[in-house]
């Protein structure tokens, strides 16, 4: 059964100590996949505790432009952002799709017909899906699935992803009608087909989410809201479906009183709906073993 990692200490000690548990040296160039949270924005993942990580690593933080027109939309504006928020105070930040995009497969998919992901993704040997857990105001919410989905989606991408298929136009995008259920089955499909051309490039990648600030928003909020309940650790795994899985097993077995808040954000979104249809496409499973150390 895959093993999923589970410290309560949030700290960079902490960080090294799941990372180590899962067994895997990563070498090469390492690309550190992150939000850089939108200008405004108070819970993304903070340079002192993830910095000594990423040094650790040697790794660059990779991200990609926003659909929606807020403070990340370009590269210019989103390196201040990244710059603002103490990224490249540790390491090399790289907007990956600074250059344009390249389209990979989506194998099996109901709504995708491909996956438009930065074009500088290739020039990495390994990655890392260092993911900050929390509610989303789209899709319920946010931890390694959207992060390898949306976040390593190009701005094209995202806009192909959030329109499930039906546009490549950031502006368009919003526009579109669709289920909510198709956009949730759309990030399952863009995660998988990530992990799908990784694994063809014989490129691990390893799966990391901090519990922290736990709030109803996401990070791309530039007026995210405080968090609603406290915070749970962090987990890792080699599996992303199992690794979303035990957070959101850890938020439905809390006593905290605020976790009623997270679930029904979560609910209201079908934010669970992707764990099953990811389950469906080979990403992962949704049955683990939580390993505390």
């Amino acid at each position: 059964m895959t093993k999923v990692y589970f410290t309560k200490e949030i700290t960079p000690e902490g960080l090294q100590r799941v990372y180590g548990a899962l067994g895997v040296k990563l070498d090469g160039k390492v690309g550190v996949k992150v939000s850089t949270g939108e200008r405004g924005a108070k819970g993304y993942l903070k340079a002192d505790l993830i910095g000594p990580f990423v040094k650790s690593l040697k790794g660059t933080i990779v991200e990609c432009n926003t659909a929606y027109g807020g403070a990340r939309c370009t590269v210019g504006d989103h390196m201040k952002v990244a710059e603002e928020h103490g990224f490249t105070s540790f390491a090399d930040v790289d907007i990956m799709d600074a250059e344009g995009e390249m389209k990979i497969p989506v194998k099996n998919g109901k709504h995708l017909k491909y996956d438009l992901v930065g074009s500088h993704f290739d020039d990495y040997d390994a990655y890392v899906n260092l993911a900050h857990g929390k509610g989303h105001m789209m899709g319920g919410f946010g931890a390694n699935l959207k992060n390898q989905s949306i976040g390593f989606a190009s701005r094209n991408g995202k806009a192909y992803i959030h329109s499930c298929g039906k546009t490549e136009s950031p502006k368009k995008c919003w526009m579109s009608r669709h289920k909510q259920i198709d956009f949730i089955e759309s990030m399952a499909e863009a995660a998988t087909a990530v992990a799908d051309y990784l694994k063809e490039q014989g490129k691990p990648i390893v799966y990391i989410t901090v519990m922290n600030a736990l709030s109803t928003s996401c990070d791309c909020d530039a007026n995210q809201d405080d968090p609603v309940m406290g915070d749970l650790g962090i987990v890792a795994s080699l599996d992303p479906v199992a690794n979303d899985q035990a957070f959101i097993d850890m938020i439905w077995k809390s006593d905290d009183m605020g976790s009623e808040k997270l679930r029904e954000r979560i609910d209201s979104k079908l934010g669970r709906e992707i764990l099953p249809y990811a389950e469906l496409l080979g990403l992962g499973k949704t049955q683990y073993e939580l390993v505390e150390i």
